[in-house]
């Protein structure tokens, strides 16, 4: 069985931080560090030609800081903030940090981060196909991780779909909370039976059988108003008009 392995680098300007991470990537199996820097412009020059899925990076850097280096990385590359200031963990999670680890942290804490790291891409990449979300043959339901839980979705529950990034909120009927799984919008509509879902934004799927009122270039589901884009209109005029009594 093959077992993903996460290209790593490592951001810090102290080199007794930089080692001490350095020693828990060599012991953790599924890390493969590929450079430590001491700066966030030397690790983005390394970043601009290599391909890197995670960065332990330090957030107090000279010149660059951490949080505004994070915000020029390519998508796919994800951010575990390392940091002795406990201050900047909001910030963190704003950019979308997988975690945070605040100085000092032990092995164990910087493994469960790292498990964190490699669940989001087991699940992104499609390593693990248990782990991975998947819509069942008989297109009835579909398997979502969330909260380190695998949920049973009965797709005739399901309101619309809510696109994040790399996340997706499930709306569902009588549950006013979402489930929110990592997933992408374009994956899930491949999946999805045309005649049950379309897609109307590039944020949102619909439930087409759940759609209550329509109004002008509004869906109301559940009291909630979903915009139909200029992209998508053609499609579910088309799907209006073939099923209104009024043809």
């Amino acid at each position: 069985m093959n077992t993903l392995k996460l290209n790593c680098i490592i951001v810090d300007d102290e080199p007794m931080a930089l080692n001490l991470v350095e020693s828990y990537v060599e012991k953790t199996p599924f890390l493969n560090l590929k450079k430590k820097c001491s700066s966030a412009i030397e690790a983005l020059e390394f970043v601009n030609s290599e391909s890197v899925d995670l960065l332990f990076l330090d957030i107090q850097m000279p010149d660059l800081s951490g949080l505004e280096f994070s915000k020029m990385l390519p998508k796919e590359t994800r951010v575990i903030f390392t940091t002795a200031f406990d201050e900047y963990a909001l910030e963190g999670f704003k950019v979308e940090a997988i975690d945070y680890l605040l100085k000092p942290f032990d092995y164990a804490e910087f493994l469960t981060a790292t498990n964190k790291a490699k669940a989001w891409f087991d699940l992104v990449k499609g390593n693990n196909s248990k782990a991975s979300n998947a819509v069942s043959e008989e297109k009835e339901f579909l398997f979502v991780k969330s909260e380190y839980k695998q949920l049973r979705i009965k797709l005739a529950d399901v309101l619309y779909f809510e696109g994040l990034k790399d996340y997706i909120k499930i709306w569902l009927k009588d549950n006013p909370k979402a489930v929110l799984t990592i997933m992408s919008l374009k994956s899930l509509e491949e999946e999805l039976h045309k005649t049950d879902f379309m897609r109307v934004h590039r944020s949102f799927i619909v439930s087409l059988k759940n759609i209550e009122v329509v109004e002008r270039s509004q869906i109301i589901i559940n009291n909630q108003r979903i915009t139909v884009s200029e992209q998508y209109k053609p499609k579910f005029l088309e799907y209006i008009n073939q099923n209104s009594l009024n043809n």
